[in-house]
């Protein structure tokens, strides 16, 4: 993409966004064949995901606060006593919340022979 000319912050949103699409496909599928393919137009770059999977990728989840954290999962005021009630704080599950906020826009495609996941920037 530097090559092609891009500006750096849409060449870090592409890296970004390039990782959260492979990270759900090798966590999504059981195949062992993914592909990443960058296509350049005039309107910018679209970045495909491709898996011989054909899971459902799940939505995002769109968060119910400012904070980005559900109103009912969060943490009780009183302190937390085990493990589950810091669920809401995990560092994983927020992949496709941080292509829909840096895609310009994104969608998945299911046919026999797999999946693919886009997403334009």
């Amino acid at each position: 993409m530097h090559a092609w000319g891009e500006p750096a912050e849409r060449v870090e949103a592409a890296a970004l966004i390039v990782t959260e699409l492979v990270t759900n496909a090798v966590q999504h599928t059981s195949t062992r064949r993914i592909r990443c393919r960058l296509l350049r137009s005039a309107d910018g770059v679209r970045i495909c995901v491709w898996n011989r999977g054909r899971a459902r990728i799940p939505a995002p989840a769109r968060p119910a606060d400012a904070a980005g954290l559900p109103v009912e999962a969060a943490p009780a005021a009183d302190g937390p006593d085990g493990d589950d009630s810091l669920d809401c704080l995990a560092e994983d599950g927020r992949g496709l919340l941080l292509v829909d906020a840096l895609a310009a826009r994104w969608g998945t495609r299911a046919a026999l022979a797999g999946r693919l996941v886009w997403a334009d920037v």
